[in-house]
């Protein structure tokens, strides 16, 4: 063995301290811990003007929830466009947002946005954008904090038990016969956000129902991507990706606060094109035509493609 390599890496692992899940970039050993504890800083200001954001706009949601029209909505989406300024969180969008102002037809359509589920971040960044309520599992609707959000922010939990599926169902088209929209995450579940997972066609029942005794207008489904890809002024490969990722038995608190920690943060979106469900033979058709659409918008923003190339996924 060549023992003066190894006391040169040596030497190099005492002068450089890099930790993939504190540090945006390669710090010198002497430097290192004064990062830390600026990150841990960060961290702490960002959660703490956050809940302060979120006492905040409280009183004033659950005042709005209860008035007809879309001044929850619109404030809802206020409340989540500022949570992600706060987080340092920046948004790059391609493409164009399908809504009722832009459709020329009579009754306006609702719409269902379906969207790639990698993150509790997906919240924030769609909840900010779309004029629509999510659709969650009900889990989290008994978690502390977020389960009151989520309230005010008129999410639908949704179990996975057969004998409440019925209702569930109702409940939903009673959302889209008031012309409200929804925000579906097809797969079910997050993933690490390398792959797109197949899509559940259940998911797509409201837009291809089993009885044509409907009594809401048919939805507009719109595929929307989403992709984490930058961090720390770099870009987000497979070893980073954890960083955003929320999935599997991961606790939200620990992944929180690692995620405060970092800044110059990017997420990029792409609007596709909607699609009708009449052109669909059934919703399997349709579930896979949705796919299809996302895996490659999703490929090519983690891929780092040109503006150019992403704008052809649309």
């Amino acid at each position: 063995m060549n023992h003066s390599l190894l006391r040169s890496s040596d030497k190099k692992k005492q002068y450089i301290a890099f930790d993939i899940q504190n540090l945006p970039i390669t710090y010198p050993h002497f430097l290192s811990k004064f990062s830390t504890i600026y990150q841990k800083i960060r961290a702490t200001r960002k959660i703490i003007i956050i809940l302060g954001w979120t006492v905040i706009c409280m009183p004033f949601q659950s005042f709005f929830i209860k008035l007809s029209g879309k001044t929850k909505i619109n404030f809802a989406r206020f409340y989540w466009r500022n949570v992600c300024r706060i987080l340092g969180l920046d948004l790059r969008i391609f493409g164009k947002l399908e809504n009722q102002n832009n459709q020329s037809g009579t009754p306006k359509r609702p719409i269902i946005y379906i969207v790639n589920h990698t993150s509790w971040l997906d919240i924030p960044v769609l909840g900010g954008l779309l004029p629509g309520a999510f659709v969650a599992k009900e889990e989290i609707g008994s978690w502390p904090v977020i389960s009151t959000l989520c309230r005010l922010g008129r999410v639908l939990f949704v179990s996975r038990q057969r004998q409440s599926t019925i209702k569930e169902q109702q409940t939903m088209e009673k959302r889209l016969e008031e012309g409200g929209n929804l925000i579906l995450f097809p797969e079910g579940t997050s993933t690490e956000g390398s792959h797109l997972a197949p899509f559940l066609s259940s998911f797509f029942v409201l837009a291809k129902p089993i009885s044509k005794n409907v009594t809401y207008p048919i939805p507009i489904i719109q595929p929307i991507s989403v992709v984490y890809d930058r961090l720390g002024m770099l870009p987000v490969n497979r070893l980073r990706r954890p960083i955003y990722s929320w999935y599997g038995d991961m606790e939200l608190t620990p992944h929180l606060w690692d995620f405060c920690k970092w800044s110059d943060m990017r997420a990029s979106i792409i609007y596709h094109d909607p699609l009708y469900p009449e052109d669909f033979k059934n919703r399997k058709q349709l579930s896979q035509k949705a796919w299809d659409i996302i895996a490659k918008g999703t490929a090519c923003l983690r891929q780092g493609k040109s503006e150019e190339d992403i704008k052809k996924t649309i």
